[in-house]
């Protein structure tokens, strides 16, 4: 009777054999497993809920994943590939560096646009290379490889050393803590005015880097000038 207890995994493993859903069979498997352990329905309900409100910031990442998907289903990628076809003179390596200041920009109010995931895949990644395309090229199968890195590298950057301009942030918390165990009392503020200048000089570092990398790639692959 105790092996019965296991049938949600079971249901996992026959779910993703067939390819079916991902999300529709942990949500099946863990209905499956309450009901076969005397759970019940109605306590796998509450223990769903207070999960959910214990986990929020888990639960907000997976939701944006959700629509962010639907809308990518939806037209999104052509959307975006689009929209940068009407700009001239547009190259990856512009797209990420005006990617790279919004984020900066937004990242200091600690504003969060869904990462990698959630809006460098469906959104500046279809920028980024409808910009090649535009210009009449296939798209190099290893300049997308480097795009990939770029944007992603980008979106790193960008949060990792704007975010801490946000006063009350993580980072800063961390700094002001470990500053104080070693008996430096300073205050986030403080903290804030000394991370300016530096996040400055990491966003624009990387966007010149990245800029000039892509300009040398887009010359070996496209041999432009």
């Amino acid at each position: 009777m105790e092996l019965i207890k296991l049938l949600g995994i079971l249901v996992v493993i026959v779910g993703f054999a067939l390819k079916k859903d991902s999300i529709l069979i942990i949500l099946v498997a863990s209905i499956v497993t309450a009901v076969v352990s005397g759970l019940g329905f109605t306590e796998f309900l509450k223990i769903f809920g207070s999960s959910f409100v214990a986990n929020r910031s888990m639960a907000i990442f997976i939701l944006i994943l959700l629509v962010t998907g639907t809308l990518e289903r939806n037209g999104l990628k052509q959307a975006s590939s689009k929209l940068i076809s009407k700009v001239k003179g547009a190259s990856p390596g512009m797209v990420i560096g005006l990617y790279g200041i919004m984020r900066g920009i937004f990242a200091a109010f600690n504003v969060g646009f869904g990462g990698v995931a959630g809006f460098v895949k469906p959104i500046i990644m279809p920028m980024a290379t409808g910009a090649v395309e535009t210009k009449e090229h296939k798209i190099n199968e290893n300049h997308l490889d480097q795009i990939k890195g770029m944007a992603s590298g980008m979106e790193n950057v960008a949060w990792f050393y704007c975010n801490v301009l946000f006063v009350g942030s993580a980072g800063g918390l961390l700094v002001q803590s470990t500053l104080a165990s070693l008996g430096y009392n300073v205050e986030l503020i403080d903290l804030v005015k000394v991370e300016i200048p530096v996040a400055i000089f990491a966003i624009v570092f990387t966007i010149v880097y990245y800029f000039l990398r892509d300009k040398k790639l887009r010359k070996k692959y496209y041999k432009e000038d």
